[in-house]
């Protein structure tokens, strides 16, 4: 299937690696061009080498911290700089603060809002007269099952952000719809990828993962970084044209929600 995406522009943050990289790869061999960002400048200069190679398409790099307030206008401002429009965001990057509810503190709150969500918010503002300019586009952020549904002890920061991004992505979509700006979530579950949270407790204890697969993804393994990918190439694409305001689900069966 031709997702006519050849030649558009995308912005992808968090692009250095896990789910953000193979977004990366995804596009590319879409023959998307692309701004990536992210915090590592060694990594995200690896990334866009390999995708040029691979697929012979432009690939630009930003490494900057997306939770600083300028930072998102600076990076919609590079992409119609160095391509002249852009017609694709995808928002990836995010992290988490485990704890306690009550042992959470207002730093670490205001740290994971200004990653999960923040950062999200204040790219979308400056690519939406982007996008504009160019006809219209598609906004996809990487949430996750637990923005969906309760994601237990511990989990009270990370479900409260990716809840909110999810919702604010709803109505993004609801008030952008008549410029032609479609916006949608993804919501993946356990997916492992080199380097990750969940390779490295495979390689540290495989027969409690092993267990833990068993007990809580029917399709009886972890995702994959490019099952993600995938997902979002086709939700940036034409052949998603009807799709606005959704969160899809990328996980095996691994979610109980019915929404």
């Amino acid at each position: 299937m031709d997702l006519e995406l050849t030649g558009k522009t995308a912005l992808i943050t968090g692009a250095s690696r896990g789910i953000g990289r193979a977004i990366a790869a995804s596009l590319a061999s879409e023959n998307c061009n692309l701004l990536l960002c992210a915090r590592g400048a060694e990594a995200l200069e690896a990334t866009a080498h390999e995708l040029r190679v691979a697929h012979g398409v432009r690939v630009e790099t930003a490494a900057a911290d997306i939770t600083q307030p300028d930072v998102p206008a600076r990076l919609v401002e590079s992409a119609r700089q160095h391509f002249g429009s852009l017609h694709i965001l995808v928002g990836n990057a995010g992290g988490n603060s485990r704890g306690r509810f009550e042992d959470t503190t207002d730093e670490a709150w205001a740290e994971i809002m200004d990653l999960n969500v923040y950062s999200h918010l204040r790219t979308a503002r400056a690519a939406i007269p982007v996008l504009k300019a160019s006809g219209g586009g598609s906004m996809i952020f990487v949430a996750s099952i637990f923005g969906r549904e309760a994601g237990g002890a511990g989990l009270s920061i990370y479900n409260t952000t990716k809840s909110a991004l999810i919702s604010a992505a709803k109505i993004m979509a609801v008030e952008l719809g008549g410029d032609k700006i479609r916006v949608n979530t993804v919501a993946p579950g356990s997916i492992r990828f080199p380097g990750g949270s969940w390779d490295k407790r495979v390689q540290a204890d495989p027969e409690a993962m092993k267990q833990f697969v068993a007990a809580n993804i029917p399709m009886g393994r972890f995702g994959r970084a490019d099952e993600v990918a995938d997902v979002v190439s086709f939700l940036a694409s034409a052949r998603a044209s009807w799709v606005s305001g959704a969160c899809l689900t990328i996980d095996g069966v691994q979610s109980h929600s019915l929404i």
